[in-house]
């Protein structure tokens, strides 16, 4: 094993395995995507480390673990379209396409957008369609989705989210305020929600015309 594979390895195990992520596909996808590739160069050296890291524009590339806890939330089997919001760098977005059938993924900043993209082709990385637009208004000629994951904390869960969330679908976002938020997990069964809270969180806000003024 090189370098970045045994720190990639102890990172699953100390830092996501050992605080209850407990599915195998979501473990064996950390384990395999080089989240080096995806942080800037002068941080590559703590890219395995355990919290988050900026990557420019007022952004960030979430904890390795609030990553695997969320895309755990999403309960994914391998069949489902997935919309993101908040492409970022690249990472979260990666993870998802290895665990899903297809991946729309939505970044309001187009040159993170842009980056994102070159990442993942390099990885050969090919179900996913990147959109540049308000995230907070999901992707309608798109969906509709089977899943949806925010990585921008809400005041709430968007109505247009709910309204391209397929039947028996499942929205995880963070939700709150600007500064304290809590990881929620939203259900859409016969027209209505349900909502389950999955403990504290705090993450970058969702600017948007649903979100929060920039």
């Amino acid at each position: 094993m090189v370098r970045e594979d045994l720190l990639r390895h102890r990172m699953v195990e100390e830092q996501i395995r050992a605080r209850g992520v407990r599915d195998e596909r979501v473990l064996s996808a950390m384990e395999e995507v080089p989240r080096h590739r995806f942080v800037p160069a002068g941080l590559q050296d703590s890219a395995y480390d355990d919290g988050p890291l900026p990557i420019g524009e007022g952004q960030t590339i979430s904890q390795p673990f609030i990553v695997a806890e969320m895309t755990q939330a999403l309960r994914l089997s391998g069949t489902e379209k997935v919309l993101e919001i908040g492409t970022g760098s690249g990472y979260q977005t990666a993870i998802l396409a290895m665990l899903c059938r297809e991946v729309v993924t939505v970044e309001r900043l187009g040159s993170l957008s842009d980056a994102a993209r070159k990442r993942l082709d390099a990885l050969g990385i090919s179900n996913v369609a990147y959109v540049v637009g308000d995230g907070s208004l999901g992707c309608p000629e798109r969906g509709p989705y089977d899943r949806i994951l925010s990585a921008a904390a809400s005041p709430d869960v968007p109505d247009p989210w709910i309204e391209q969330l397929a039947e028996g679908g499942t929205v995880v976002l963070p939700m709150g305020s600007r500064y304290e938020q809590v990881l929620a997990r939203v259900t859409k069964r016969e027209g209505r929600t349900h909502t389950e809270l999955l403990g504290g969180c705090r993450f970058v806000p969702l600017i948007g015309a649903y979100g929060f003024r920039e």
